[in-house]
């Protein structure tokens, strides 16, 4: 059986004191949906409230896999992204959690997206996240009360990526975050590719990172299956 895998995306649109406009970064879903894609896998799709969820970065519409994204199934699927709530999480193999500055708005603290997150990591499944999109992470208690993040290393959107690009929008720092619940934080030199995998967790730094987590989240499930 090809694996399954569950991309969870923000139903958030604006983000900060002045309503910045925001979605989910294209490149950050559209770069690992082609890795997938390519592996020939179940790729469905879910969101926080069920609504249709916002993009971001159209002006990187010309990229071939953005492009493929946007006018082929990808796109259509996302837009029909089922509830969260509602989805039979067990079947799913992976979960992906793509950034934008969306995730930031209604992803820390939301407790349905925490319970699906802890039981796919704890019964072996995978889980992924880029840029902003290891946001999903915090909060994150396992069933014996510690942090997922705790003692793992990870990587997100710096500090220093986040003083140059939406310091004044978001409501806190992400590297600060995971790091003050016990990860193991790498930064790499801003905008450069950064993946890193540790178990059955995969996160990138950046867009510059999104087809290296989806390379490598194949290549786990790949491993898992042989």
């Amino acid at each position: 059986m090809k694996p399954k895998v569950l991309i969870i995306v923000s139903n958030a649109n604006s983000i900060g004191p002045n309503n910045r406009r925001t979605g989910i970064f294209l490149p950050e879903v559209a770069h690992p949906y082609a890795e997938f894609e390519k592996a020939d896998y179940q790729i469905d799709f879910a969101s926080l409230t069920g609504e249709s969820p916002f993009l971001d970065a159209l002006n990187l519409a010309n990229d071939p896999e953005n492009l493929k994204f946007l006018t082929g199934k990808g796109w259509e699927d996302m837009q029909k992204a089922a509830k969260i709530s509602e989805v039979n999480v067990h079947i799913y193999d992976a979960v992906f959690i793509p950034g934008g500055l969306a995730p930031m708005v209604d992803m820390p603290e939301n407790s349905e997206l925490k319970k699906v997150i802890a039981e796919v990591y704890e019964r072996n499944g995978l889980v992924g996240a880029v840029c902003h999109g290891p946001v999903s992470l915090l909060n994150v208690q396992l069933s014996d009360g510690t942090y997922l993040v705790n003692g793992k290393n990870i990587a997100s959107f710096t500090t220093e990526e986040e003083n140059n690009y939406a310091k004044a929008d978001v409501p806190f720092d992400l590297q600060t975050a995971l790091t003050e619940q016990g990860a193991i934080f790498h930064a790499a030199e801003a905008w450069s590719a950064n993946i890193i995998a540790d178990g059955n967790l995969v996160t990138g730094q950046n867009p510059a990172s999104a087809k290296g987590v989806g390379e490598k989240m194949v290549a786990i499930l790949e491993s898992k299956n042989a």
